[in-house]
């Protein structure tokens, strides 16, 4: 008589369960574009979510801890000119988020700590390349500023956002609409799908595909007949990949190993409502002290709900075989080091005794000087010496004036700047000690 083997996995009985009602985010109006993004992102300092807007698109932050009913005037981050279809999180800066949209740009914003009392409206920089809207926004994993974008012109450009700069743009490599990008640990391959039912492999630095149709795939597992697009969110400390319907109301989750069949169902978590969208919060933002090793941000049509994955245990220590070091905030690399062919794993932290947050910290946009850049040579033509030490000394005129009125409004921006801020922490303390 045989006896059949149960297989050993530590994650063979994780539970989840959908947020209390005092721990979800109320009357949000989840944006109700076409488009197959998750429409929301979250880090452990603050929650993202893409709305509906008139005129133009927009999205919401609000602090993770501010749970309950939103003010219908809480204040937006709206400066795109057409709906918002993608946002993501900067790994690197939690006050830092990209945006991408319709009308073909990407912005890149700066978050407060305290709750503006206005919309945001002006990004830190402005990333324009692509032709067609953009939908795809990913950051490099391990270098700083690197940040990804595939656009409806079946592009993608790596952008350098402390200088506002395109550091490469493969252009040449998809014939129809991307549907998915994203890095491998290292950031140094991309691996894509697209309409053209291709998955590709790219080593985005050398312009070349290094791999794609893949002729026999290692696991092959029949989901539904569901027509929704599927989210999937990998878990590598863990070695899970959870797959969300975007319509579904149910999130399965699959544990992937090195021997075959590769891929072991573990379970699924099911609700009663469907998805909007889902954002996936990153290791760093779990709590340990209850065993959490996943925690999702499910939206609904009016509001956000976080499902929590945990692995029952009777102890109260930390768990190390549940929480492995994990990438913290610290970038491994500078942008022109992972350009010029440098690739580091990413910088690791211990969740021992807890992740806390570190303070805001600002980015900034070094744009280089338009005027350190020499104009094209042009065809000559004959000038007297008289002439032409006139015209030189007239344009050395021009140029000092125009250098000292931009110098007198960047010291006139800033010090309003600084007047606003202030201001803003007035009324900030003033609200807290009415409350």
């Amino acid at each position: 008589m045989s006896r059949r083997v149960v297989r050993q996995s530590k994650f063979r009985h994780v539970f989840g369960q959908a947020g209390k009602a005092e721990q979800t985010y109320e009357d949000i109006r989840v944006s109700k574009v076409t488009w197959d993004s998750s429409f929301c992102a979250v880090n452990p300092k603050f929650l993202a979510i893409i709305v509906e807007a008139g005129g133009g698109g927009a999205f919401i932050v609000l602090p993770l801890a501010k749970t309950g009913r939103v003010d219908k005037n809480h204040p937006t981050v709206n400066g795109h000119t057409a709906p918002v279809l993608d946002i993501d999180w900067c790994p690197h800066n939690d006050s830092v988020i990209a945006s991408a949209s319709e009308d073909t740009t990407i912005m890149v914003w700066q978050i407060p700590d305290y709750t503006p009392v206005r919309n945001i409206t002006e990004p830190i920089v402005t990333l324009e390349g692509h032709s067609k809207r953009v939908g795809i926004l990913s950051w490099h994993p391990t270098a700083r500023n690197v940040l990804l974008s595939a656009g409806g012109d079946n592009v993608i450009i790596i952008w350098n956002v402390g200088t506002g700069e395109m550091l490469l743009s493969l252009d040449d490599m998809h014939p129809d609409v991307i549907h998915s990008v994203c890095w491998n640990a290292n950031g140094s391959l991309l691996s894509t799908t697209c309409k053209d039912k291709t998955l590709r492999v790219i080593d985005p630095r050398k312009g070349q595909v290094v791999a794609n149709n893949f002729e026999e795939p290692m696991a092959l597992q029949e989901m539904d007949t569901s027509n929704g697009v599927l989210l999937p969110f990998y878990d590598p400390d863990s070695s899970i990949v959870y797959l969300c319907g975007k319509g579904d109301s149910s999130i399965r989750y699959f544990e992937i190993t090195d021997e075959p069949p590769f891929v072991h169902y573990l379970n699924t978590f099911s609700s009663k409502e469907p998805q909007r969208g889902m954002g996936f919060m990153p290791k760093r933002g779990l709590d340990v002290s209850k065993c959490e090793i996943a925690r999702f941000y499910k939206l609904h049509e009016r509001k956000c709900e976080p499902v929590i994955m945990t692995v029952p245990r009777k102890s109260d220590l930390f768990q190390d075989d549940l929480y492995p070091d994990t990438p913290g905030p610290e970038p491994a690399l500078e942008a022109d080091e992972w350009l010029a062919g440098q690739d580091a794993d990413p910088v690791l932290i211990s969740l021992r005794d807890g992740y806390v947050p570190p303070k805001s910290r600002e980015l900034r946009v070094t744009k280089r000087n338009i005027l350190d850049v020499r104009p094209p040579a042009g065809p000559r033509r004959s000038q007297s010496a008289s002439d032409t030490s006139f015209s030189q000394q007239q344009q050395q005129q021009t140029l000092e004036a125009l250098l000292e009125e931009i110098k007198s409004l960047r010291e006139r921006v800033q010090a309003q700047e600084e007047r606003i801020t202030a201001l803003e922490n007035m009324l900030c303390e003033f609200v807290e000690d009415t409350d």
